[in-house]
């Protein structure tokens, strides 16, 4: 488990409020908790938000699946209790047991009896080639082009807060996911240590709705930048790119961090572009 996994996972079995519900607190209060946090101990309970609608267990089977695809919980970590899980999403244990079951089925969690039971992470699972085309194939020029505009400004937006924002272990994180994207050997570990590095930048912006932004556009799209081509990104050079984002976070330079994030983002959305027209033959 990674080190902040067991303060955030104790914290909600105890049935603690995530960081994100403390707008009440006095502001001093909450910079001084925010900036001490790691990815690890709030990604999750931004990821576990109320559902509301029709369908809420495909809603709560598709938040916990990002998760786990992103590697925010790692291989097999315990979930929380069924009763605190519940309660993080705004639903009932009825409701959360068959979206668990759905897990199930697709391999991500496995169930344990006993008295140590409970539902336990399998780890993400491998993105097939397959899935990633026909995905990258159905989505239209229009709708790659507006994912691009989000992302592009969020990624600017964020970059340049953490700038003024960071604390130096912040920026080692950052350095280090850095550093595990340019040596990933697969789809799911460059999805897995690019996200992460996303979302550590939104969170080092100290922004619950940044952050919450980035989660999101991470778990439905961030895998399809690994998306087998001709023209494939290199993990290397795109690892590259995000050194030289945190080096400008590292000197406090606010708009060259905007202006490189927003350079890198337009460039995965270049090769979104150019894989799906090479997909569907346009």
């Amino acid at each position: 488990m990674f080190s902040g996994q067991a303060v955030r996972v104790n914290a909600l079995r105890r049935g603690a409020e995530p960081w994100l519900t403390v707008p009440q607190r006095a502001e001093e209060e909450y910079v001084a908790r925010v900036m001490t946090l790691s990815l690890n101990e709030v990604s999750i309970a931004q990821l576990l938000v109320p559902v509301t609608g029709s369908c809420l267990a495909d809603s709560v089977g598709q938040q916990l699946a990002d998760a786990i695809q992103l590697g925010l919980f790692a291989k097999g970590e315990q979930l929380p209790s069924e009763y605190v899980l519940a309660g993080q999403l705004g639903v009932s244990t009825l409701t959360l047991r068959e979206a668990l079951a759905a897990l199930r089925n697709r391999g991500l969690v496995e169930t344990r009896r006993g008295r140590n039971g409970g539902s336990f992470v399998c780890g993400p699972s491998p993105a097939p080639a397959a899935r990633l085309r026909a995905r990258l194939r159905e989505l239209s020029a229009v709708e790659l082009r507006d994912l691009g505009d989000e992302w592009t400004a969020i990624a600017g937006t964020t970059a340049r807060l953490a700038a003024s924002r960071s604390s130096d272990d912040q920026i080692a994180r950052l350095r280090s996911l850095a550093d595990e994207l340019a040596v990933s050997k697969s789809i799911s570990t460059h999805t897995r240590a690019n996200s992460r590095f996303a979302i550590e930048l939104a969170l080092a912006a100290q922004s619950e709705r940044l952050t919450r932004a980035e989660v999101r556009l991470q778990g439905e799209s961030g895998e399809l930048l690994w998306t087998p081509s001709a023209k494939a990104l290199r993990p290397d050079e795109v690892a590259a790119d995000l050194h030289r984002i945190v080096d400008a976070v590292a000197d406090e330079d606010m708009e060259l961090s905007r202006t490189l994030a927003e350079t890198r983002t337009q460039r995965n959305l270049r090769f979104l572009i150019a894989a799906h027209l090479e997909l569907t033959g346009s």
